[in-house]
């Protein structure tokens, strides 16, 4: 049986911990890097309620920063494995840590672009949980997923745009790429908003918080590769009809039609109308015919 954590809180960094500590490094937030930093211990420590973590599980983050949701997740989790980018962050992680966290608990930095991670140290990661910035929040997202069977789930934090194109379900405007990519590893969820005030700097943007549980892939002759190959080219012109969208991936437009039909798809209907089983179907089709 799974183990709740029960013992006392961690000391979590106040907005005025994180820019003293951010003098300290002579760190500045920067937009390349999105950085913005967390600085309310109500959301970070909501974020964990979110995860559903407990002890047993092996967290994986990307982009701690200073460290503020590192602090929340370890009040609970066992172990935190944080992938940053910035060298003098990830060199200052641990001794937060090891000066903030509750006793027992094992953290190890990454020092990497999450998307060049292909291993992590240590067990099997069971917990993906992230403040994650707009321009990499969807690669650095599916690359998670795709590079760790072993995730059941997790939390990002996201600019609100972004929560409602992850959440997206077939018919919506904001339904496309990400939405269908997504759901061939999880269900996801919004699981609220985020106020702009609770970071430092301040954003223009509110943002939100996306729940995911791990569900099998559609079942497919396939490869994964082929599906989001088909994804891509329905998307890459979302305003015509499968069978005009999908001509240059077929070959032709009689081609597209031919494999729409097989599998049992309206060659007339648009890329927003299906399913991610839809887009296996259409791969599997192309593969078999």
């Amino acid at each position: 049986m799974a183990r709740v954590r029960q013992e006392a809180l961690s000391s979590l960094l106040s907005a005025r911990d994180v820019r003293d500590l951010a003098e300290r490094l002579g760190v500045r937030p920067t937009k390349t890097l999105g950085q913005n930093f967390v600085v309310d211990g109500n959301t970070v420590r909501r974020i964990v309620r979110v995860a559903d973590l407990t002890a047993d599980d092996v967290v994986v983050e990307v982009g701690p920063g200073l460290g503020s949701l590192t602090l929340a997740l370890l009040e609970v989790a066992d172990r935190v494995v944080a992938v940053e980018i910035d060298p003098v962050l990830a060199a200052e992680l641990p001794t937060t840590v090891a000066a903030r966290a509750r006793s027992g608990t094992s953290f190890e930095v990454v020092l990497s672009d999450a998307l060049d991670v292909t291993e992590l140290p240590g067990p099997a990661p069971t917990a993906f949980v992230a403040n994650l910035p707009y321009n990499v929040a969807v690669p650095v997202l599916l690359t998670m997923f795709a590079r760790f069977g072993s995730l059941r789930g997790g939390v990002v934090m996201v600019q609100s745009e972004v929560a409602d194109r992850l959440v997206a379900g077939p018919g919506s405007r904001t339904y496309g790429v990400p939405s269908v990519k997504t759901a061939w590893y999880a269900h996801a969820r919004r699981a609220g908003s985020v106020p702009p005030p609770v970071f430092w700097p301040v954003p223009r943007v509110d943002s939100g918080l996306v729940a995911f549980t791990r569900r099998p892939a559609p079942e497919t002759s396939a490869t994964r590769e082929e599906v989001f190959a088909v994804v891509d080219a329905a998307f890459a012109q979302r305003r015509k009809t499968l069978r005009a969208a999908l001509a240059g991936w077929a070959g032709s437009p009689a081609r597209a039609e031919e494999v729409l039909r097989a599998a049992g798809v309206e060659p007339s209907a648009r890329g927003e109308q299906l399913t991610v089983e839809d887009f296996a179907r259409v791969a599997a089709a192309a593969k078999e015919s």
